[in-house]
């Protein structure tokens, strides 16, 4: 498990890697009467304006986390809603990210997704594969415990085989949905909630946190510069003294 050095701006530390817990769309759209998918849509709009803020704040890993494994919890016409805009926000943006350098992954269980969503996945990964500019991750059909569980299986797979003979840390960060990237330096979620609902509970071990009452549809860039500012003033010893 790495722990992240954060970069430096204006004298102060940022943070390599933010990860977002993006909560209050459905609050956010009921409280003005209008149906929860309008807040998601919304939701989406916001994901644009962040992930083009963060290469000027110095910000070079952006995480989201768009659907949990609980959410098809929720009736079948959000989540129906729900993948569909997922499909357009990959269809309309694939050009727009490729241009502004944006490299997009996603991580979570794709097997229960539609397979035509997941071939758009697979096809904007492979296409902005050779961006830098920004490290942009989706967390769809992710959760923290699936995804460890998946990981165990996949060390055991690797042990038996003998490719690794005492596990490590690094070997089962190596076998997570996030292999190869930086731990995050930094979690924040909106809407007021203080739980951190099964986001990468392995990674984030060392990340400080961020609750805000904004709901997400109004998390404006704003906002996440003064976040970053108040992550500047924090005193990070990762157990030291």
């Amino acid at each position: 498990m790495a722990l992240n050095a954060a970069a430096s701006m204006d004298g102060q530390p940022v943070p390599r890697h933010v990860a977002i817990i993006m909560d209050g769309n459905g609050r956010w759209a009921v409280e003005r009467g209008w149906p929860r998918l309008v807040g998601h849509r919304r939701g989406a709009e916001r994901v644009k304006q962040i992930v083009r803020a963060c290469p000027d704040m110095g910000v070079n890993w952006l995480t989201v986390y768009a659907f949990s494994t609980e959410n098809w919890k929720r009736s079948t016409e959000e989540v129906l809603g729900l993948m569909k805009i997922f499909r357009r926000y990959i269809e309309r943006e694939a050009d727009g990210l490729s241009a502004e350098g944006v490299r997009l992954r996603f991580i979570g269980a794709r097997e229960r997704l539609d397979p035509k969503l997941q071939a758009l996945m697979a096809g904007i990964e492979a296409r902005t594969a050779g961006n830098m500019r920004l490290n942009l991750t989706v967390a769809i059909n992710y959760g923290g415990r699936d995804e460890m569980l998946r990981a165990a299986q996949r060390l055991a797979q690797r042990i038996a085989s003998g490719a690794v003979a005492t596990p490590t840390e690094a070997d089962l960060s190596d076998c997570l949905d996030t292999a190869g990237c930086p731990d995050p330096d930094l979690v924040i979620r909106t809407s007021g909630e203080t739980r951190v609902s099964n986001f990468l509970p392995w990674q984030a071990a060392y990340a400080e946190y961020e609750f805000t009452p904004t709901l997400w549809p109004d998390f404006t860039p704003a906002h996440l510069a003064e976040i970053l500012d108040r992550f500047g003033l924090r005193d990070r010893r990762f157990g030291g003294t």
